[in-house]
């Protein structure tokens, strides 16, 4: 029997998304696995596991929101906009509180952000990490990102280091927000810690770490911690159709509009069959219900 679903894993420090996906791929013996979402090696927190069939719902996630809690220390820059590069102090003047707090609206909302060196992103076909171990640096187009909430939680005045909460869109980099907020406030800042606590929906509150996954995994459980495929795309209304019409669309066949029973989807729907099977999503285009993506086993 196949194994679909996407596990929210708590990823530890000091192991890459790949390696994760990697150990989940041996826990449930299954070839089909990837992650929504890459967490740097030093990050932890959730990263979600796409098992199976899962693997093609990705670019349908309705939620593609982020949240995080980092730390960050003021008075330094580094390399890498983090800790763990090379970083130099700047002996300037460390920021108060209420400066700090100033600063921060300019950060919220719809801004554009230069990703950083160490980042997945490519340029003439290489990766910019790749690029950035040679010592080679690139120039980066400043690329549009969104912070929907961006919250101070802690300050230490006196250490010059701040806990902040972000909800942000996909693609934006936290280290760069760091480096960028220190910038805004003359003294330099590199991020010291990373911990996303919510992706694509899922919160840290379902999340379960490597070693439980190992432990449900020898029970023979961890396959029935997964989320299934179809409970990730609620969002999109549910459209059953008949026998013979399911047939067609699990074919990749397109269903006429005015044979569906009930009001015609507007958008993207989830289709079942009529023992309540889900076969996949459909997208109306003119007067058809088109496969948008197809879930079987």
């Amino acid at each position: 029997m196949s194994v679909n679903g996407i596990l929210c894993l708590d990823k530890p420090s000091d192991m890459t998304s790949f390696s994760c996906c990697a150990v989940v791929r041996r826990l449930l013996g299954t070839k089909k696995v990837g992650h929504a979402g890459t967490l740097d090696p030093q990050a932890t927190g959730v990263l979600p596991i796409l098992v199976g069939n899962a693997t093609r719902a990705l670019d349908f996630l309705p939620d593609h929101t982020k949240r995080y809690v980092a730390t960050l220390r003021f008075g330094a820059v580094s390399d890498t906009l983090d800790v763990w590069g090379q970083v130099s102090e700047t002996n300037r003047p460390l920021p108060t509180k209420a400066a700090l707090e100033a600063a921060l609206p300019a950060f919220r909302g719809d801004i554009l952000q230069v990703p950083p060196m160490v980042s997945a992103l490519k340029k003439d076909g290489k990766r910019l990490y790749d690029l950035a171990r040679q010592g080679i640096e690139v120039e980066r187009e400043a690329r549009p990102v969104t912070v929907h909430a961006l919250t101070l939680l802690e300050f230490d005045e006196a250490a010059g280091t701040a806990v902040l909460d972000c909800t942000c869109s996909k693609g934006t980099y936290i280290r760069t927000l760091c480096d960028d907020l220190g910038r805004a406030l003359g003294c330099g800042a590199v991020m010291t810690a990373l911990r996303r606590t919510a992706a694509i929906g899922l919160s840290e509150t379902q999340a379960i770490s490597l070693d439980t996954a190992r432990t449900l995994a020898e029970e023979g459980t961890l396959a029935a911690r997964l989320i299934s495929t179809e409970m990730a795309l609620q969002e999109y209304p549910p459209l059953t159709v008949s026998e013979a019409q399911a047939v067609r669309f699990r074919n990749g066949g397109a269903l006429a509009l005015d044979r569906l029973k009930g009001r015609a989807p507007t958008g993207l729907c989830r289709v079942y069959a009529p023992d309540g099977t889900f076969i996949g999503l459909g997208r109306p285009e003119a007067d058809e219900l088109k496969v948008a993506r197809l879930f079987l086993e």
